[in-house]
């Protein structure tokens, strides 16, 4: 029961501080979501690609 309460605080504190830091700084927010956008859009080329290549050698 404790537990599901301090949960509930992080999660909480973690949300009100990615909107403070979005409010405060939406630049280096926004290069942080194309780095991120890049790195997850790489993984998943790259897993196609190996799928690819298994499935055409």
């Amino acid at each position: 029961m404790a537990t599901d309460r301090v949960k509930k605080i992080v999660i909480w504190v973690v949300f009100a501080f990615l909107i403070y830091s979005i409010i405060s700084d939406p630049h280096h927010s926004a290069d942080i979501v194309r780095n991120i956008w890049g790195v997850l859009k790489s993984g998943v080329q790259h897993i196609g690609d190996f799928f690819h290549d298994i499935l055409n050698s």
